[in-house]
């Protein structure tokens, strides 16, 4: 089933947080961001194009459309100029493509900021009918999330799992798991390669980095897109709410799909205002992004 796609246009002058309040409300009222365009002029005015779904799929009645507004109208009192929902076809997001250029501090496979040692052990004597997977890592926002979605590229059913939670945000996970069919995983091959993308994806499961554009300062943060084409959540919303407590304002920003290695990404491109943020060196803002994103110590 295809989920309809609406573009939100708010037009609106700019304030410090406009882009966090604004993903806050959308969160509250369930709608997911698929593609987001901000630019701001220079005349202090934002334009503000979110391409969106509703979990709910009522968006497209006069009711839900007239809460959309009146939420953001709560939160942005006069700031906001205009506001206009519409209906667009997949055609309109498919064109709206980011710059294909991307840092190679994105697409290059070294590992920059990960996550503490990853342990992946399988075990075929534990169980008759399922094989064990035991993981032992580091504690993050969305980290039982990144397991579903690996082993759901990989068709691995679940039949049932146990997590615990030790001292440090160590956690040790065990998964019974049976392929498509309801057998064990038996081939090495197989178990390897399993085992090798569960590491990659805890290891570092978002790339986070602050480069340089031209002139400009810009903020990269990529994450693996499920073979289903669903990006990870909220991604955008923690993006925003970092920036805001690091005091540093947004010029522009984009959403956009890149392959890289023989993955596909979503890519959050955020050019910074350079006016806020220079008193704010690139090494925390990219160190406090990716912290917040990762669910550990606040900023």
């Amino acid at each position: 089933m295809v989920t309809d796609v609406f573009l939100i246009k708010l037009f609106c002058y700019d304030r410090k947080g406009l882009s966090h309040d604004v993903t806050t409300v959308f969160c509250n009222l369930e709608l997911n961001i698929k593609k987001v365009k901000v630019s701001t002029t220079p005349v202090g005015t934002v334009m503000n194009l979110f391409f969106v779904t509703d979990t709910r799929e009522l968006l497209h009645t006069k009711k839900r459309q007239e809460e959309t507004y009146e939420a953001l109208v709560d939160v942005m009192q006069a700031a906001i100029i205009s506001c206009n929902i519409e209906k667009v076809g997949p055609e309109v997001t498919a064109c709206s493509q980011a710059s294909p250029f991307l840092s190679s501090a994105i697409t290059n496979d070294v590992v920059l900021r990960t996550s503490n040692n990853v342990s992946i052990t399988m075990d075929n004597s534990f169980s008759p009918a399922h094989t064990l997977v035991q993981i032992v890592c580091q504690d993050h926002k969305g980290l039982l999330y990144d397991i579903m979605r690996t082993l759901k590229d990989y068709n691995i059913q679940i039949s049932y799992g146990r997590f615990y939670l030790k001292q440090g945000r160590k956690c040790e996970i065990d998964l019974f798991i049976t392929q498509a069919d309801g057998k064990k995983i038996i081939d090495p091959s197989m178990q390897r390669a399993l085992s090798s993308r569960l590491q990659m994806e805890l290891l570092q499961p978002l790339r986070v980095a602050v480069v340089s554009r031209g002139p400009d300062t810009e903020l990269l943060v990529a994450n693996p897109v499920e073979l289903s084409s669903k990006g990870r959540p909220l991604v955008f919303h923690d993006i925003t709410l970092a920036l805001n407590m690091l005091n540093t304002c947004i010029f522009l920003a984009e959403i956009g799909r890149h392959v890289i290695g023989d993955q596909e990404w979503e890519v959050y491109r955020v050019l910074l205002d350079e006016g806020t943020s220079l008193s704010t060196p690139r090494r925390k803002i990219e160190e406090g992004v990716w912290k917040l994103l990762m669910g550990w110590e606040q900023i």
